[in-house]
């Protein structure tokens, strides 16, 4: 996960709060809001994380042959990642 979990947080509030200031949503417990906005968007952000933690796994299975080969490390993680984002409908 690139953002802290306390932007995470901060993000939350803030989308509740303008939320609420444009008459969009009503809210009886913006406390509450805000901590169920914090947890999907850990959620969302660790899936990511899982993602990127068995792309690397993947890739260490092919270090030598892409050091060999020429093959860029980056752009296969990116490669692949994609590739497994897609077959896990995971929205990255």
């Amino acid at each position: 996960m690139q953002l802290t979990r306390e932007y995470i947080t901060y993000m939350a509030f803030e989308i509740v709060d303008k939320l609420i200031e444009r008459d969009m949503i009503e809210a009886r417990d913006p406390d509450r809001l805000v901590q169920e906005f914090d947890r999907v968007m850990l959620d969302e952000l660790s899936q990511e994380d899982k993602l990127n933690e068995e792309v690397r796994t993947i890739l260490n299975q092919y270090t030598d042959t892409m050091s060999r080969e020429g093959i860029s490390y980056q752009e296969m993680f990116r490669k692949i990642k994609t590739k497994l984002a897609r077959e896990k409908k995971i929205v990255l």
